[in-house]
Order: C-alpha cells, then structure tokens, then sequence
C-alpha cells in the first residue's frame, strides 16, 4: 500500500510500497527512480523553469525534466517531451525481456550528442510505476557491492512484494561481470522468482557502429540524425518554446542543434563569434578550449566547476563563473551532479567542442598546444580520480575505426554490407592520431611530447609511458626510446602483464624491422603467394592464389648473430609477461590502457613467442637451409657452428636446444586452449591465430625428429604430430581440420599405444580416436566395440576415480552416461564423477580459460552406442549445408551467429540429430533425470534457471562436465520435448 510520505516503489502487482531509511541506505550505490517521485512535492516552477533551460542549452537530463514535462502549468506548454524513434523500441524490448530470462541487458548504442542519456532516462522515468528503475551511479570496482544492492532493490518489502529491477548503466566493461555476481547472488540467497530479477540497460556511446551492432536484436541504435517524424516533434517544440522563452531560445544549442538535424552549418554559425588569439588569451579562452578538448575527445566527461574557478584565479567582486566566463558562456552548461556536491561543466554539445577545437587549430592554437596546456597549467595540483579518468581516455584509449579504402573487388566478395568497410580499432587515442594526422612536419614530435609530459607529470601511471613505447616502435621506429619507456611502464606497475606486453611487442618490431619482414620490402608479383606484414599486434595477411609466407631474399647486412641477439631479448620480455599473467588471479581491477582486463588470463606473452619463432626459423633458414635441422634439432647446433666457423654463435646455444621444446610446449597449450574455449559466447579468436599456432608447430616439432629421441620415429606417429593429434585436444579437433583420410592410422596407432608406457593417456586416446572415427563412418570395421572400450576405462576406475585429468573423466561420462531404459553394466556414480571433474578442471584449466566461454564438445544425440555421440563440427555441417559459402571465414562466421544467438536450436536437422532430455530445476541448479535418477549438469545460461520444475534441453559435454542447452520449462513452452 502506497505510503502518504516518503518515496514508494512499485511491485509486480501494480501498487506501491513503502521504503523506509533502512533500505534507502542499502542502495546507495544506485540512484534510485520512486515510483512516486515528485508526487509529494511542491515544485517551485522557477527552479523547473531553470532546469528545463539548462536541459535546453545541452546539460544531461534530471528526473525534475520529465516530471515539468508532464505538468502544464499554461497555455505554453501544448506539446509533449519529444520521444526520439527509439524509444517504442526499447520499451518494446524491455517488455519482452519481462517475460524472460532471470538477468538480461538491451544495449543502447548512441552516438555522442545524439540524446541517448535522454532517452534512456526518459524511457525509467516512464517505467517507474512498473519496475524498480534506478541508475548505477557509485564506484564500479567493488561489483559483488554493486549485485547486492540490486538483490535488495528487487526484494524491498514483504514477500511477494518483489519487483524486476531496471537499471541504466554506462559501462560495458562490467556488464558480464555485474551479470554473473547478480546470478551468484540469486543463487546463494535462493531467491525464488516468477519475473526477471533486473534488465540492464546498457547506455553507450559509440562514434561507429558496427554491422554486428546493426544486425543484433537486442540493440537499440541512436545516431545523429533525424526522421521525417522526429522532425515533427522538434518543430511542434520549437514553437513552443519561443513562446515560453522568447530570444533565450536562440541559445538552447542543445535541443537547437537536434533541431537542426545536426547540422554543421548551425554548429558553424554559433561558434563563429570567436576570435582566437594565439598568445596571451585570456584565462577564459584558454579554459573555453580545455572544455573543448576533453568534450572533443571524451564524449560526456566534464570539469568540475571548482577546478574551473581556481584555474580563473583570484576575482575582483563576485561575479559568478557563468559571468567570468563571457562572452563564451552560452557555449558551456553548469548542473549540479548529486545533491551538496560541486557543479559539473562542459560544452554544450560535442559538435560545439569538436568545432571550437577546429578554429583553435586553424588559428594557430594546435591540439597538441592545448593537450601540453591542459596538463600543465590546469592540472596543476593532484589530480583527481574523475580528472585522471579522462585524461587517460584521451591519451590512452584506442577507439573503433571503420577503413573505407578497400578493392572494390575484395568489397563484392564480402558476405554482408557491414564489411565492406573494415572495422577496426585505432593504433592510438584519436586525439594522438588527430595530432598526428593535422600537425605537419612536427607532427609526430608533438605526439611525442604530449606523452611524454603526461608520462613524467604522473610518474606512477604506467599507461602514459606503455602508449609512448607504442608510438615510439609502431610510428617513428625509433627502438631504442621505445625500449627505454616500455621498461619505465613496466617499472611502474610489474605485476602488470598487459603492460609487460609493451617491451616484447618492441623487441618483436624491432626483430621484424631489421629482417625487413615489411610489406614494402616484398616484391608483391602475381606469382607471389600468400604474405604477411606486420600490425602492431599479430600478423596481417594479404591473400594471393597461392603459395605460402616467404621471407625476402634481401636481408640485407642482418647477420645470424643479431637475429639471435634482438630475438633472445624479445623471448625473455615474453616469457616475463608469461610469468606476470600466470600471477593474475583475476581478484583485483586493472587497466592495461584499453579494457579492464583483471579478469582475463592473458595469453599475449604465449603468442608472441611463437610470432617471434616463426621469425627467427624463417630469418635463419634464409640465410642457410641447415639452420632448419638445427632448429628442429635434428642435427648438433656445435657441429653446425664449427662448419661455418661461427663459434661467436656458441653462446646462444642455451637458447636453440631449448627452442624446439618451448615452442612445442606453448603450441600444445593453445592446441587445448583454443579446442575447449573461445574468448565469449558471440565472439571467436581472430582468424589468424590458430593458423600462426599451426605454422610454429610444424616448423619446429612437426617435421623431423629431434637428436635426442631414442628410437627412430615411424611415419604415423609422425603423421600424429605433423596433425597436432599426439594429444587429446588435438585428436578431438580432428573433424574440425578436416583431417579425414588419417582418422584410421591414427586410430590404430593409439591402439599400438594404450598398453605400453604413459598407458592411460595413450588409452584416453585410443578411446577418443575412436569416438571421432565413428563420427565419420559409423560402421567403420577399425572401430573397437562400446563394450571394450568401456573395460578400458573401468581398469582406472576401479583404481581410482578421483585425480583424475578433467579429459578422463569426460570419457567417462560419455561411455557410461546412462541409456532411457536400459541398465547400466558398471555402477558409477555419475554424480561423484561431475564433482571430480569440476575440481579437476579448477586446478587444470579454470586459471587460464578464466572468462573464456566453453566450447560444447560433444553432444547427446538419439542413436545408440557410439553412435549417440555427436561432435560439434557435425552440427556445424548440418547449418552451412543449406547456405553454401566459399570463403571459411564466412562459413565461421555464419556458424558462430546461430550458436550465440540460440538459432541453432530451432533448426530442425539438428532437432531430428540430438536427444531432448528431461530434468528438474530445484534451487537454481539443474538435473538431468534418467531411469530415476538424477544427475547434477550446468546451465549453458543460468539466467533461464528462474524457478523450480521440470525442465527439457540438450545435453551437452564441455571439458568442465555436462551443460543442459536450450533450456525449456514445459509449462510455458508447450509439452516436454520426446
């Protein structure tokens, strides 16, 4: 029941209830929308009237805004508050997720100065009075704090006083996690629920939007623009608002510039009254540009009003800052942010900024002045941590750009409209690159020294000096300071391994630059094959019809020994950065100048050693094929030094016999990598990747036998290697590589295997050997019985069930999970065997692939035996069948779309191939349920775990146990699936 005072929230009834101080002091870290804001309240319309010019001139939106909008107090007041075309949409959006999974997110994708802040708070305020709505306003780094006071926002009041909550926030890189700790919460308080828990409306702003972005249903997209009925809208307003206003209205840029359809010749006009001068500007104008170059280049950030006056200095009266600021003030907008605390500023509207900054560079004040002015005469004392944030932004974060300037060919073959402009992200800040690109002939010295000031002014940040090196190596080529300041990042934060990655990246371009592994040192013929060319991070490569990756003949005056030389200083600095990612656990929040990446395992140190070993091989076969068996260590490295009288070479011959060895163990650990994980559940690994992986393989471990094997290796095990199949994750990617011809050689060579040395590795091989030969010829006579294979696993089940590898156990699962019907020939309990494995998997893998999404491996299908075992490139088949495609990136592509988007589920060839399963849902965990019994599996997403019941879906078998896909409570979706 509603409460005569104080704030009320709704519930999912549709009345009110009340919230006392005790739950208003639980969610202080959210800005919370009652449901009867404004309703109690005696609005002095002076202060309405202010706050409504304010929002006008270009000031973010406040809840007072649409509470006035919705008051008509005269007869000027005739028109509604303008709804952007958007706005039915994400309504639309937001009502179907109310119906749906336990957490969700609707992504509003705008473009800076679009007016998507005001449509997204807008779009809460209509929703008060259905939903808990409320705006993450608090510190983001304790996220745990953050799900917690979610929780209490939802559960506020008696039981069955429940409300989903809606909540706004402004930060993509803790949406998953804010994801994942709300479910956490919701399991470990066993909250019960028929509705969503909370919708986050993920607000972002973003300059380009990407053909993904574009092609996804739950984005909503904003640009700046207009329809034919917005234009309406802002018209009928218009009018409106000359009356209300009269002459004030010409300098309402905010809503004018929307009005004018963002048109640049308004934004031109506005700002043409300035007259800048050079040297001695006045306090005002130099500060009029500082608010240009942070509203420029960080969209939404502001100055504090404080720091502003102080910058001003000392007055003679007491004119206020909007005077001090003349004759410039209808330019910037002052508004409060939280109740008592100091005024925020900024620039009316990013096309002001961005165009104030226009004429300050056309008159002679560059960008690069600014920038130096900005960091020495406003940020003068310590910083802030607002003010921190933004400066990094603008120095250090790299930003998404779209490169038109592609072969009009390549753009036919592109599969969809959204490549036919590359998109990728920035080598540098835009403000660096604008620097770079605007400057002249100094213009790469102003970059230069911009980083370097801000590196030396905050002399712990280790992201200033990290984007420094970058230049350094990437722009001018100029190793040496780029050594010198990826050390300094490195001194400042060492147990940081994304900036540890700075000096190996530096060692690498430098390596490359003396081989002249460079796109301008190729004699690019038609008769040339496949090249690479370097990129700052990764290989690019540019596709001819044939052939493969060719060092040049050129070396030029590059002898062995430096090659040696640069690349052992690159292998330690990886093998550094290795270390460091092996030290993150993943609890604190860092910032490696572009994400917050605590999270993550860091697999760059590993990659780059391998990019620097294909280097080193190809550099050094180049200059003498022997290097090749020397390499690969099939002949002496001293017998080949003494023959070309090399002997200064001696001393890297630590680094050569341990070469091969580290190289095969690096590749074997992206072999499991790469086969059981994928960085998310929408995104795969870049495409060259798993390529380069390959190459390095083959090059040192796939080809020849090393000196120091003790018998002579036979064709197909050697076969096994070149294949990468001598271990499990390999052997299970075999259908993925199209590996058909050698499925029975393999098989029989595991079989040779499974009773010799290293017997229960070489019999889980055996045994997986077989499975992925039945996927391919189910009556193959080289396959083993289920029975015997079975007795295999029963040796080292009867042994020991526990300590075992995560791969032993999901072996045995999928041999001995149970038949409908059928008896089972061994006693296992199932349930002890997933508990094993999920320890085991913890103490394998969960360090490395921390994050990372789990690939489904195999599924349950409906045959019988082997036969029932279906691998996941068999699905993958089934989807491309019926839309052929010549290039395999769009094969991937188009695969990878139905996985995430949960397409694949509706297909009926894949309906026809897997076995729906029955289960219960019984506080928030699943069972499977077979022949009365149930058995404990993980939800592929447990935010559709949202009460208890019977339940149906796939089963799936991911290297960490088996997870229930396509999850269905029957009651809401028809009857269970048979």
């Amino acid at each position: 029941m509603a409460h005569s005072k104080g704030p009320s929230l709704s519930n999912s009834r549709g009345s009110n209830i009340y919230v006392g101080s005790e739950i208003r002091d639980s969610i202080s870290l959210l800005d919370v929308l009652y449901a009867n804001a404004f309703e109690e309240e005696d609005i002095d319309s002076a202060v309405a009237k202010k706050a409504e010019a304010d929002f006008y001139r270009g000031a973010p939106p406040q809840w007072l805004n649409f509470c006035w909008a919705e008051r008509p107090m005269s007869a000027d007041k005739t028109t509604p508050f303008i709804k952007r075309d958007g706005y039915t949409e994400l309504i639309q959006n937001i009502q179907k997720r109310r119906k749906g999974d336990l957490t969700s997110t609707i992504k509003l994708l705008h473009q800076p100065g679009s007016g998507g802040t005001t449509l997204a708070k807008q779009v809460l305020w209509d929703m008060r009075k259905t939903l808990r709505c409320a705006v993450l306003t608090g510190p983001t780094s304790d996220i745990s704090a953050i799900a917690k006071q979610v929780i209490h926002l939802f559960t506020a009041g008696d039981q069955g006083q429940q409300n989903t909550v809606l909540l706004l926030l402004n930060d993509v890189c803790i949406q998953k996690n804010l994801q994942d700790a709300i479910m956490k919460e919701i399991t470990d308080r066993n909250i019960t629920t028929h509705m969503p828990v909370v919708i986050i409306l993920n607000c972002l702003r973003k300059a380009v939007i990407k053909q993904e972005d574009r092609n996804n249903s739950r984005h909503v997209i904003l640009r700046m623009e207009l329809s034919e009925a917005e234009r309406q809208q802002f018209e009928e307003k218009q009018i409106e608002i000359s009356r209300s206003y009269g002459n004030e209205h010409k300098q309402f840029h905010g809503f004018n510039i929307m009005q004018e359809k963002f048109c640049g010749d308004y934004v031109k006009e506005t700002c043409a009254f300035l007259n800048v001068r050079k040297k001695r500007r006045p306090k005002n104008s130099q500060l009029l540009a500082f608010l240009s170059l942070v509203n420029a280049y960080v969209p939404g950030s502001h100055l504090l009003q404080s720091q502003c006056q102080a910058f001003l200095g000392h007055q003679d009266g007491y004119r206020s800052f909007e005077q001090r600021m003349e004759p410039f003030t209808h330019l910037i907008v002052t508004f409060p942010s939280k109740q008592g605390q100091d005024k925020h500023v900024r620039m009316a509207h990013p096309l002001i900024a961005q165009q104030c900054f226009e004429l300050l560079a056309s008159a002679g004040v560059t960008r690069s002045d600014t920038a130096r002015h900005f960091l020495t005469d406003f940020c003068v004392e310590e910083v802030q941590q607002h003010l921190m944030s933004v400066i990094k932004d603008m120095l250090t974060k790299r930003e998404i750009t779209v490169d038109d300037q592609q072969n009009a060919e390549w753009k036919q073959d592109m599969l969809t409209k959204g490549e036919m402009g590359e998109e990728r992200k920035g080598k540098f800040s835009r403000l660096i690159q604008d620097i770079q690109d605007t400057e002249g002939k100094e213009s790469k010295s102003n970059c230069v020294s911009v980083l370097q000031l801000a590196s030396n002014k905050f002399k712990q940040n280790p992201f200033f000096p990290q984007a420094l090196a970058r230049f350094f190596y990437i722009v001018k080529r100029a190793y040496s300071k780029a050594e010198k300041w990826a050390k300094i990042a490195k001194d400042r934060d060492p147990n940081n391994s994304f900036v540890a990655d700075t000096l190996g990246q530096v060692y690498k371009n430098h390596l490359m630059s003396r081989v002249k592994v460079e796109q301008s040192s190729f004699r690019i013929s038609k008769e040339q094959g496949s090249i690479r060319v370097p990129k700052e991070q990764g290989w690019d490569r540019v596709t001819k019809p044939q052939g493969s990756f060719k060092v040049p003949e050129e070396l030029g005056s590059i002898s062995a020994q430096e090659i040696l030389q640069l690349s052992t200083m690159a292998f330690e600095a990886f093998k550094d950065e290795e270390k460091a990612a092996e030290n993150e656990q993943g609890a604190d929040t860092q910032y490696d100048g572009i994400n917050n990446v605590s999270h993550i395992y860091n697999n760059r140190g590993l990659f780059g050693y391998l990019q620097v070993a294909n280097i080193v091989f190809d550099s050094l076969v180049s200059l003498d094929k022997n290097w090749q068996k020397v390499l690969t260590m099939e002949i002496s490295a001293d017998s080949f030094f003494i023959s070309i009288g090399q002997k200064k070479l001696f001393k890297y011959k630590p680094l050569i016999i341990s070469l091969r060895d580290e190289v095969e163990r690096k590749c074997e650990f992206f072999d499991g990598y790469l086969t059981y994980s994928k960085p998310s559940k929408k995104e795969n690994e870049p495409h060259y990747f798993q390529t380069d992986v390959k190459n390095c393989y083959h090059k040192y471990v796939g080809t020849c036998k090393p000196i120091h094997s003790e018998s002579a290796i036979d064709v197909p095990l050697q076969k096994l290697k070149e294949e990468m199949a001598i271990a499990f994750p390999g052997l299970l990617c075999c259908l993925d590589k199209g590996y058909d011809e050698g499925r029975e050689v393999i098989k029989k060579e595991w079989e040779k295997k499974k009773d010799g040395d290293g017997e229960n590795n070489a019999s889980q091989n055996f045994i997986l050997a077989n499975i992925i030969l039945s996927e391919v010829e189910a009556a193959s006579p080289m396959l083993t019985s289920l029975p015997i294979l079975k007795r295999i696993l029963e040796r080292n089940l009867l042994a020991n069930l526990s300590n075992q590898t995560p791969e032993f156990y999901f072996l045995v699962l999928l041999l001995f999970w149970p038949e409908e019907h059928k008896k089972m020939d061994f006693n296992i309990d199932l349930n002890k065997c997933v508990l094993e494995m999920q320890e085991s998997y913890k103490n394998t893998y969960k360090k490395h692939l921390r994050s990372r999404y789990l690939r489904p491996l195999i599924f349950l299908g409906k045959g019988e035996g082997l036969s029932r075992l279906v691998h996941r490139s068999k699905i993958d088949n089934l989807l491309v069948e019926e839309k052929p495609m010549a290039r395999p990136q769009a094969r991937q592509d188009f695969t990878s779309q139905k996985w995430s988007s949960g397409e694949v589920w509706r297909e009926p060839s894949v309906q026809d191939l897997l076995l729906p399963v029955n289960g219960v849902v019984r506080q928030h965990r699943v069972f499977a349920c077979i022949n009365g019994k149930e058995i404990k599996v993980c939800a592929d997403q447990q935010s559709k775990v949202w009460k208890s019941g019977d339940v149906c879906f796939y089963l799936g078998f991911t290297i960490r146990g088996p997870v229930a896909y396509d999850i269905h409570y029957p009651s809401h979706s028809g009857p269970v699936r048979s």
